[in-house]
């Protein structure tokens, strides 16, 4: 499993990337997979974004910043031994080969996803297990273990892709790098997914065919789904109705006992070396009892089934946690519920991308606490005065080289100051309150 110190640092260089990266319409961006992908297998000649794209038997979009995306546009034979598509009655002599890992920016982790090709021309291998079904194909590699990039990078660009393409469900998954403890821990939303038994390609040795195949994943940035790309404009709230669907509607799984009077809030701890700890946790516990909340302690470890997680969070009023991937668990809350995320020093734009932003998106009531220099342990370690300390937009400067994003994600931990720490857990406690009295 990665270090939960890979989320925020994988998220502080894609942001600094495409922040760089000059987008004139953001609708343009999208465009080209959109308009093409709808076909569902089915090409015509059309423009698209100026361009005339010809009817292929194999196209791929490699026009975006985080993926690209191939179709193979007529019956074909899978051999997951070489993880290569055939089209089986080919007319033009073609080759194409795809990372269908959305993070197509990064070169270290893409360099670690297995390529997947896409063929026209050689003759195909005969066909051992028929699929009526088309495929969609993509990598449960790079960062997955990291709860973080297990939905960033995995199951939102899954279902925006899955809702683009399939909508109606009538797809089968074909995954590469599919470990067992993946395929268990997230089980309810594959199902949830596809009407159809997954494909393994690590542990299959028969060919499959499929009436075409769609090989990628699309990705609209940060744990969002921008509603004007989408069929019926869906956006993060009906992912949010997904996961209820998995979790808690057709599988109903044992609440926590709650208290009739009290508004419960999930306190996320982190502890170890992980960095960002909360020094005077036990305090900060008491004084939320103090403030009136029925206080409960959520550690999220690899053995806590998304099925617990989802009836601590789902049935809470608020959560409050130090920025990190633990708090990719805010998709569990419920729309109208209060979610406070600390901030460490050095960490506010990227809190508000990975999370604040999120949030809103939910229609959660987001709050922030950003920690004063003397709540953070690199006072410390480097002075009040350090520019680590007083200045990090200034240390970080146009990049973030990786040594100074440790200093920040691993080598910080906190100490809140509790009267002004108090200050916000009363205004949470408020909000939670009348969330409660309206909600239950």
């Amino acid at each position: 499993m990665r270090d939960s110190a890979a989320a925020p640092m994988a998220c502080l260089v894609m942001f600094l990337l495409v922040s760089q990266i000059h987008i004139s319409s953001k609708s343009a961006l999208y465009a080209t997979t959109t308009s093409i992908l709808s076909k569902a297998g089915k090409y015509k000649n059309e423009k698209v974004m100026g361009r005339q794209l010809a009817a292929k038997q194999i196209n791929c979009d490699r026009s975006h910043v985080q993926y690209d995306i191939c179709t193979i546009n007529g019956r074909t034979v899978l051999d997951p031994t070489t993880t290569t598509f055939f089209l089986v009655e080919p007319t033009q002599a073609i080759v194409e080969k795809v990372r269908p890992y959305p993070r197509k920016w990064e070169a270290s982790v893409m360099g670690r996803i297995k390529e997947v090709s896409l063929i026209s021309g050689p003759p195909s291998p005969s066909c051992q297990v028929h699929h009526t079904a088309p495929a969609l194909v993509f990598s449960a590699g790079g960062y997955t273990g990291n709860v973080f990039h297990d939905f960033n990078d995995g199951f939102i660009p899954l279902f925006i892709t899955a809702k683009t393409i399939f909508p109606d469900g009538n797809f089968v998954l074909v995954v590469q790098n599919c470990r067992r403890w993946w395929e268990s821990k997230y089980k309810e939303l594959i199902h949830r997914l596809s009407k159809h038994p997954m494909v393994n390609l690590g542990e299959s040795n028969a060919t499959h065919c499929f009436p075409y195949a769609h090989v990628g994943l699309i990705s609209h940035g940060f744990v969002t789904i921008n509603a004007t790309l989408m069929p019926s404009l869906l956006n993060l709230t009906h992912f949010r109705g997904f996961l209820d669907s998995a979790y808690a509607r057709n599988h109903p799984s044992p609440s926590p006992s709650p208290s009739t009077t009290r508004p419960r809030l999930v306190v996320v701890t982190r502890s170890g070396s992980a960095g960002r700890c909360i020094l005077n946790q036990d305090d900060v516990n008491d004084a939320a009892r103090e403030v009136g909340f029925d206080v409960t302690l959520f550690h999220p470890t690899p053995t806590v089934s998304l099925r617990e997680a989802y009836a601590v969070i789902n049935s809470s009023h608020a959560m409050i946690g130090v920025h990190g991937a633990a708090l990719t668990h805010l998709l569990f809350l419920r729309p109208g519920s209060v979610f406070m995320q600390v901030v460490p020093l050095g960490l506010a734009w990227v809190a508000e991308a990975c999370y604040g932003h999120p949030a809103r998106e939910l229609g959660v009531q987001y709050m922030e606490y950003k920690i004063g220099k003397e709540e953070s342990s690199l006072a410390d370690k480097y002075g009040n005065g350090d520019a680590m300390v007083n200045d990090p937009t200034g240390v970080r400067g146009k990049g973030w080289p990786t040594e100074i994003m440790k200093v920040y994600l691993k080598e910080q931990n906190i100490k809140l100051d509790l009267v002004r720490f108090r200050r916000h857990l009363e205004e949470a406690y408020d909000k939670a309150d009348t969330f409660m009295q309206k909600e239950g």
